[in-house]
Parts: C-alpha cells; structure tokens; sequence
C-alpha cells in the first residue's frame, strides 16, 4: 500500500505542477477512472482451475492445454516435486488513448511532462506552450498490477506474481512506438507477410479467437483487430475506439514479448518457472475492458461487435483493460 500512495502522490504533484490551460484544454481532456477490484474485475476468469489435466473448479472459459500429469518435479531454484496447477491471474493494467499522457486507469489523470516528447504535432512553440493536437496513434501505458497477491486473496501460493502497482512502460518515451521505420528493428520479419495471403489467413485466427482460443501458429495476425504488425500504436484500418485500442493494446503486448520483458508462463514448459517467448503465444492471454465501461474477458483477437456502449463518444473516447496471464505452476 505504501507504493500505492507513493505513486498517487507522484501523479498527484504532475498534476498540480501543470499549467492550468493544458488541464482545461477540452481537446486534451482525458476521461476515465480507478479500477475498483471488488465491482470492476469479472473474477470467474481465474478459472477453470485445474490439477494436471483435470478440471477442479469448471469454467465456460476457453483454456489453454494443460500438462498431462497431476505430478511434477522442478530443480531450480531448488529440487522439489510437486502439483500441477494450472489457473488464470490478473497481472497487467493497460491505457489505450489518442491524447499522449492520458492515464486512464488512474482516474483519467492528464500530465503535462512540459516537453514536446509524444505528441504528434502541435501549434506554438512546445506541447506546454502550444495549443495540442493529436494524431490518430495510439500510446499505452503499461502498469504492474498483481491484484490476487495485492489483496492477499491467496496466502503462501508461490506460484503468484509478487509485486506493488506501479508504472512499468509509457510509449511516449519510447521513439520505437512513433515511427515505423523504426519498429522494424523489433519485427523485422513483418515484410513477409506484408501480402494478401497472408492477411487472408487472419480470418481463421478471427473465427478460431472468437469461439474458443486464437490460431498462435498464425503469430502475426491479431485475428478480427487485424494484422499484429508493425509493433507500435499506427492503426491503419481502424474500424472504431474499442478495435483500435484493443489492437494497440495486443500489439504492444507482442512487442514487450519480443524485448524479452514477457516471458511465457504456461504449458509443461511453465512448471518450474517462466521462460522466454520472443513470439508471443496469444492463447496466454485475456483481456477485459476496465474503461470507460467493465466488460468480461475476451482472448486476443476475438470480434469486438457485440456488446454496445463499450465507447461513450466525447466523455468515454480513452480505453482501459485488464490483462489476465494463464499460469502453470509445480505447486509443493
């Protein structure tokens, strides 16, 4: 809790330090609100909870494959055998906005850094001085948010995320993020499926995400969002608020993958330990809508059709989500 306040303090000071025309400024305003973990977290997605291959506590939920063995042995960081778990955690709160420096999830709290970095153009001299003006891009915000260990729902699980709320990545500091040249150092092998074919095949990742899991062999497809290259916020076909944050959101997920910051966390693979995944399996993961209305869990790529008033034009235009992990531990 300390960290808690640490950081709200942080933001709060931010705040009071910025000039009051860049707050006011209707064209820069940012919308949103705090997480409440007891109303806003749709908690049925930690299940299906399972021992091996076997369902302990059901769930209508898609999972991934579980480790075929209720047993399992692990030498790092110390020789043990155990139980195989497996179940889904809330670990990652994203912001998906338009305007850079647009905290969403903390209250829709808009800083002013008081210089340029992140905006895409501008009038006057500089972002503080000038009036703003925002591209189409998308930034994300990217916090620490272990809520299972946080509000020691759980006590002794070693298999938990240990870890205070705090900011981990802000794409306007990150000059990958705002160019697409760039971002080709990171995904390089985007030129090959820059082609009608290999676009088609999102279709099934499409069908395949929004009934059950997404397609990971067809890693470079976000399935109904679109394509998942190139790794940054420059939305090229987007069909609305929620499509292009939701894809904005999953595509910096795949980047953060591929700087080796996430590792895989599921499968065999998983028991003892996370382990690098340069290319993101997508079935690992859930998201749901925080901002500017709580929705439940979807897996990457799944249709963003259904379900009206997910956007609130004008007062609601700023996104907010919650990532879930799936976990597969060696639990003594």
């Amino acid at each position: 809790m300390k960290r808690v306040f640490s950081l709200l303090t942080l933001l709060f000071c931010f705040w009071v330090a910025a000039p009051q025309e860049a707050r006011a400024a209707g064209v820069g305003s940012c919308t949103g609100s705090f997480v409440n973990p007891i109303t806003d977290i749709s908690w049925g997605s930690l299940f299906p909870l399972t021992i091996g291959p076997l369902e302990i506590w059901p769930s209508g939920e898609p999972d991934t494959p579980n480790p075929s063995l209720p047993v399992c042995a692990c030498l790092d960081p110390i020789p043990r055998i155990g139980i195989s778990v497996g179940f889904w955690e809330p670990v990652r709160l994203a912001d998906a906005s338009m305007k850079p420096w647009c905290f969403v999830n903390l209250g829709g709290l808009k800083l002013d850094p008081g210089f340029d970095i992140g905006y895409k153009g501008l009038q006057g001299p500089s972002a503080v001085g000038g009036k703003q003006q925002f591209s189409g891009d998308w930034h994300v915000h990217w916090y620490m948010y272990p809520l299972i260990a946080w509000m020691e729902l759980v006590a002794n699980f070693a298999c938990l995320e240990v870890a205070g709320i705090d900011i981990m990545y802000m794409t306007e500091i990150d000059p990958l993020w705002q160019n697409s040249e760039l971002t080709t150092i990171l995904n390089p092998e985007a030129i090959l499926f820059a082609n009608p074919i290999a676009l088609a095949a999102c279709a099934a990742d499409c069908v395949a995400a929004t009934v059950g899991l997404p397609l990971d062999p067809l890693f470079w497809c976000a399935g109904c969002q679109g394509g998942m290259y190139p790794l940054n916020g420059k939305i090229s076909a987007q069909s609305g608020h929620v499509q292009g944050s939701r894809l904005a959101v999953e595509r910096f997920a795949f980047k953060l993958h591929r700087m080796g910051v996430l590792w895989g966390s599921f499968g065999g693979a998983g028991l003892c330990g996370s382990y690098p995944m340069p290319i993101m399996m997508k079935s690992q993961y859930r998201i749901a809508a925080t901002n500017p209305v709580t929705s439940g869990t979807k897996p990457i790529g799944a249709q963003t059709l259904t379900g009206a008033g997910r956007m609130i034009p004008a007062i609601g235009e700023d996104m907010g989500y919650l990532v879930w992990r799936k976990r597969n531990c060696c639990l003594l």
